[in-house]
């Protein structure tokens, strides 16, 4: 019976050709926008550790008071160096990581090259543990060579094809402003989005970083962050390097990995604990103030969704809504001009329940044909995100399978819905009064 209500649904919509064609483009548009927008939602709002998520968390500490927290609202999304390194050296959690971004000028060892800047990170041993960094060659440094500060460096995959054409560079000599560092790694491709461990310097989308050195070592050096600096209540700090690291300023973002209820626990009370201390030898003049998130919960705080995103998305199904809205109309008017058609079939023993499952294969029928063009017109507004998105969020939506199926799913499912009312109607015709009438 399947096939014979397909047939007869195809039958049907070429009868009305023009009313066919706006009820699959009113489908195919609606769908379109919506899933466009909901490619880059879906991009921006994806959870870059599933795995892990629940047991990664960012401590934040208050070292500016009521005062500073007027000026910017919240506590402070970074840490002083002071605080990090306090933290760091308790070692407190099962693994912690200090982090903060840097630039260098490399030049390569090719007389010919010019020298280029790469961009990364300064951080500690466990960063790579903790976020289960992937290696193509070579590995991570380790917590003895933090405290050493050697000259080691982990460097991205990319880097290296440029550098050393691929091969395994695990051994070689980088020279970054002068200073020469040892390749200990290479990491394979790995750039979570959104970049969850550098969000508070607004590189959530940024490309993949160039490597990773220790923290200590940069330090030693004197390389300043390239990102966020933030000195609220630092006036009058003593000049030059270390007057800047026992400043108040914040800029070191600091992750810790907790594996259960139990460790996050602890862990709140050792911040608290420390916060109390802080007060108690006359560091801050107000009441502690510390914060423990979740991965999930600081992507929230942070509020990595871009704003248009989410307002993209609710124009979009709001549309979409129009749309459907539109369908119903458009289905109600063709189904009740077939009143005398569903007469006779009802005179002919045809039940309620027919005229349902014939009409809503008709609507089904349609809105796949409304989902294949939804599925073309969401390619192409994916092509075209660009011209509304930024260009680092924009490359971000991609039509994979799960799209693909999401897409004809919705369209599909949404004509049903929107059938469903204007089949009631048509269920409900009184054969006898179509008979009379012709």
């Amino acid at each position: 019976m399947i096939g014979y209500y397909i047939e007869l649904a195809l039958r049907s919509l070429k009868r009305n050709p023009v009313l066919t064609a706006l009820m699959v483009i009113a489908i195919g548009v609606g769908v379109a926008a919506s899933m466009t927008t909901y490619a880059v939602f879906r991009a921006v709002s994806g959870n870059p550790m599933p795995d892990k998520s629940s047991q990664l968390f960012v401590p934040q500490i208050d070292n500016w008071g009521p005062a500073g927290r007027r000026n910017g609202g919240d506590v402070p999304d970074s840490l002083s160096y002071t605080d990090a390194m306090a933290l760091m050296r308790e070692h407190v959690a099962k693994r912690q990581a200090a982090i903060y971004p840097v630039s260098y000028t490399l030049v390569p060892g090719v007389a010919s090259s010019q020298p280029f800047t790469v961009r990364g990170y300064a951080t500690y041993a466990d960063f790579f543990p903790m976020f289960e960094v992937p290696f193509r060659y070579g590995n991570g440094w380790t917590s003895a060579q933090d405290d050493q500060r050697a000259n080691i460096i982990i460097i991205s995959d990319s880097l290296n094809q440029i550098l050393f054409g691929g091969a395994n560079s695990v051994g070689r000599t980088l020279n970054l402003d002068g200073r020469d560092y040892r390749v200990g790694g290479v990491a394979a491709n790995w750039n979570p989005q959104p970049r969850f461990y550098d969000v508070n310097n607004d590189n959530s989308f940024a490309d993949s970083p160039d490597f990773f050195l220790p923290f200590t070592r940069a330090v030693d050096t004197q390389t300043p962050t390239r990102g966020s600096n933030n000195c609220y209540g630092s006036t009058g700090r003593a000049p030059g390097w270390d007057g800047w690291l026992h400043s108040e300023c914040d800029w070191v973002s600091v992750w810790l990995e907790l594996p259960d209820a139990a460790a996050v626990a602890h862990y709140n009370d050792y911040l608290k604990g420390y916060a109390d201390e802080q007060t108690r030898i006359g560091r801050f003049h107000w009441a502690a103030n510390v914060q423990l998130f979740a991965l999930p919960a600081w992507l929230n705080h942070m509020q990595v969704v871009p704003p248009e995103a989410r307002v993209s998305l609710m124009v979009a199904q709001g549309f979409l809504l129009v749309c459907l809205v539109n369908t119903v109309g458009l289905l109600l008017a063709k189904f009740m001009r077939r009143a005398g058609e569903i007469g006779v079939r009802r005179a002919l023993g045809a039940s309620r329940r027919h005229i349902y499952v014939q009409f809503l294969m008709e609507a089904w029928v349609v809105g796949v044909a409304g989902g294949l063009l939804g599925l073309m017109l969401t390619g192409i507004g994916v092509l075209g995100i660009g011209l509304v998105f930024e260009p680092e969020i924009a490359r971000l939506a991609q039509i994979d399978l799960s799209l693909i199926g999401l897409t004809l799913l919705l369209s599909m499912a949404a004509t049903v819905v929107a059938a469903f009312y204007p089949t009631w109607r048509a269920a409900r015709v009184q054969p006898a009064w179509q008979l009379k009438s012709n």
